[in-house]
């Protein structure tokens, strides 16, 4: 993508800590001389200087596309409100300005990779020796719950195929598991090594924090061999991932789930199914040997009906949620949970004609459905394919 008529301004948090702030600067000039076509700025959010707004004040008379670029691990306050709040001011300062704001970095493998790069750096560890080996990664923690998700969630798919006896989440501050706790819990289960990955962009007062932390578990726990990685920092995978998300923002494309996606990207220990047509592959072996698999709790064959009722104010007025229990109960006591699904949906777009019912793969939409009619729905159309005709809104092709 030619990105020669984009401007950049990549965000930075700042910190009270000089050497932070350095370091995050050195950074956007990494990516400055690596797209020597783009003008590239940098701004923070706060504790150091140019703000964001001033930072976005000063380019907006000048360029008329502004791609603002969060340099932020997860999508918390910062991201959600803050760089949100800045960009509307500006753009009733600056309309003949466009405005476009990347994502967070994110769950993504190449931050994945990039930590695990940052443990293979402390210790070289053979796949025996990963079986004695607990990792704790640590994470700053954040007080958005999402924010914090996402981080066991990358922690998940950073050790993924590794082969570690035991990988943990934790936190140096805000919310727990705090990471002294995470450390103990991975003492007790008698690992040779103990490697603490700091999950921060930055150097700083945290990972300063970190490191005396460590040294007293060292103390406590000295038969533990315990190594303390270095954090994330610049790195090509960073450079590379900014670059993704500048042209995800360029195509109007968001962030999918596909970021961590095993048949899209190739994880560690499952690159074997990459692939499009292996991916759907699998999908349709899934389908149809689940219920063959080892013995589990929601063995079931693919479900033949899902039955969708609408849980919207107008239709829950009308009795959809008494039709909807009734629903699932007549079909348990048949037998069929496995094969008939039922599903409260938000608005179905019939207000003032409902409750409305829909039934797929059938594709009959079913209107002013009450309680008294979910036996019959039940035992002619769910069980024996018999459309219940006084009730039918619609047939979709």
């Amino acid at each position: 993508m030619d990105l020669s008529k984009v401007t950049v301004l990549i965000v930075g948090h700042g910190s009270r800590d000089a050497a932070s702030n350095a370091e995050f600067e050195q950074l956007v000039a990494l990516y400055a001389e690596k797209h020597p076509e783009v003008h590239v700025a940098f701004g923070y959010i706060e504790l150091a200087v140019p703000a964001l707004q001033q930072a976005l004040a000063e380019l907006a008379p000048i360029f008329r596309q502004i791609v603002v670029v969060p340099l932020m691990l997860f999508a918390a306050g910062h991201v959600k409100n803050d760089i949100p709040l800045a960009l509307a001011q500006v753009r009733q300062q600056f309309p003949q300005t466009l405005f476009l704001a990347a994502p967070a970095l994110g769950v993504h493998p190449s931050m994945a990779a990039l930590a695990f790069a940052r443990l293979e750096e402390a210790v070289a560890l053979s796949a025996e020796e990963a079986k004695q080996t607990a990792v704790i990664v640590v994470g700053r923690g954040s007080s958005d719950p999402d924010a914090n998700g996402d981080f066991c969630k990358l922690t998940r798919l950073f050790s993924e195929g590794r082969g570690f006896a035991l990988t943990l989440p934790a936190f140096i501050g805000i919310t727990g598991p705090a990471f002294l706790e995470a450390a103990e819990l991975a003492a007790r289960t008698r690992p040779k090594r103990i490697v603490i990955v700091p999950y921060m962009l930055f150097s700083g007062r945290l990972i300063s924090k970190l490191a005396e932390q460590a040294a007293a578990f060292k103390e406590q726990y000295p038969w533990i061999v315990t190594v303390v990685a270095s954090y994330l920092g610049a790195h090509k995978l960073l450079l590379n991932l900014i670059e993704e998300r500048i042209t995800q923002t360029l195509q109007g494309s968001a962030p999918l789930p596909c970021d961590s996606c095993q048949y899209r990207v190739p994880l560690p220990g499952l690159t074997q199914n990459v692939g499009g047509l292996k991916a759907l592959l699998w999908s349709i072996r899934h389908t149809f040997t689940h219920n063959q698999a080892a013995p589990h709790i929601h063995s079931h064959k693919p479900i033949r009906k899902h039955v969708l009722v609408c849980g919207n104010v107008d239709c829950v007025d009308r009795g959809s949620l008494p039709l909807l229990d009734s629903l699932r109960r007549l079909i348990k006591e048949k037998g069929k949970e496995k094969e008939i699904q039922v599903t409260r949906t938000s608005c179905m777009g019939r207000c003032g004609e409902g409750p409305t019912v829909a039934v797929y793969p059938d594709g009959i939409w079913y209107r002013g459905v009450t309680e008294k009619d979910a036996e019959t729905l039940t035992n002619d159309h769910l069980l024996s394919d018999k459309l219940v005709t006084h009730l039918v809104d619609n047939i979709m092709s």
